[in-house]
């Protein structure tokens, strides 16, 4: 086990945080104050994800959970995870954010490529993804910078339906119907590559499930290529799915409700 996490629970005293259903959801290893303390590194508040992270005053379930995240993507490398963290922080600063939240994004441009509807039967938010809504690869992708600060903004908005209380991770549909093989072009390449560096690198442990839909046959094999450079970990959380509502619902309705579920997959939602 890595050093700075204890590995047994010890009993509860009166000067233990808060827990919620998350943090008692925790197996094998735990932060104490001093621990959180030294992970953000800093002795000023920010707020992270709706979450204020005050060193000052780390007895916040809230907090535990979100650094836990981080500590997850680490292995329970405590040194590597701060580095993580930091960059993270860094990265929000010069990327601003909360400017791209607050920005306008062409409707006629953006306004098809997702949508967050619903949430699972355990309250995870939905956000699907509609890669074949993309019709105008020149209009998406002509400014790799201003795609990069909406896709950022679009992920932000999911996250603001967790409350990292009961809810820390989303529920995640790519449809791909539609998409040809002519639809990636040199800056959707690019774009595609900077996006998941960024998710990597700067929102870890926010996934709950991811379902490929759609998938055209042609486009199969790229996930079978990839099969072998991801962990077991994250192949559980993936599933590959046919095409049609009948084949996608028999995948989505036992994690999803079917009034929860638009009807294109298989529920019976009048959604999008």
């Amino acid at each position: 086990m890595s050093r700075g996490l204890t590995t047994s629970l010890p009993q509860k005293t009166d000067d233990d945080e808060p827990q919620n259903t998350l943090t008692k959801k925790f197996t094998g290893c735990r932060m104490d104050c001093s621990e959180k303390t030294n992970l953000t590194a800093s002795s000023t508040p920010y707020i992270l994800w709706g979450v204020t992270i005050n060193p000052a005053k780390p007895k916040d379930a809230r907090v535990s959970v979100i650094l836990m995240k981080f500590l997850r993507a680490r292995n329970l490398n405590p040194e590597e995870a701060k580095a993580m963290f930091i960059s993270t922080l860094r990265w929000r600063q010069s990327f601003d954010v909360e400017g791209a939240m607050k920005e306008k994004y062409p409707e006629e441009t953006f306004g098809k490529l997702g949508r967050i509807y619903g949430q699972d039967k355990q309250g995870h938010p939905v956000v699907y993804n509609l890669y074949g809504a993309i019709k105008d690869t020149n209009a998406v992708f002509g400014d790799i910078q201003r795609f990069l600060r909406w896709r950022v903004a679009f992920m932000e908005q999911s996250i603001a339906l967790m409350d990292f209380e009961a809810v820390d991770q989303a529920v995640q549909i790519h449809d791909y119907e539609g998409v040809s093989l002519f639809s990636r072009t040199e800056n959707s390449k690019r774009a595609a590559s900077e996006v998941t560096s960024i998710f990597q690198g700067h929102y870890p442990e926010l996934l709950a499930r991811k379902f490929f839909v759609n998938v055209p046959s042609f486009m199969t094999w790229i996930f079978w290529l990839f099969k072998p450079l991801l962990s077991s970990a994250t192949l559980d959380k993936m599933a590959v799915v046919g095409s049609g509502p009948r084949t996608i619902g028999a995948a989505l309705l036992p994690i999803i409700d079917e009034h929860e579920l638009p009807k294109r997959y298989g529920g019976s939602a009048e959604a999008f």
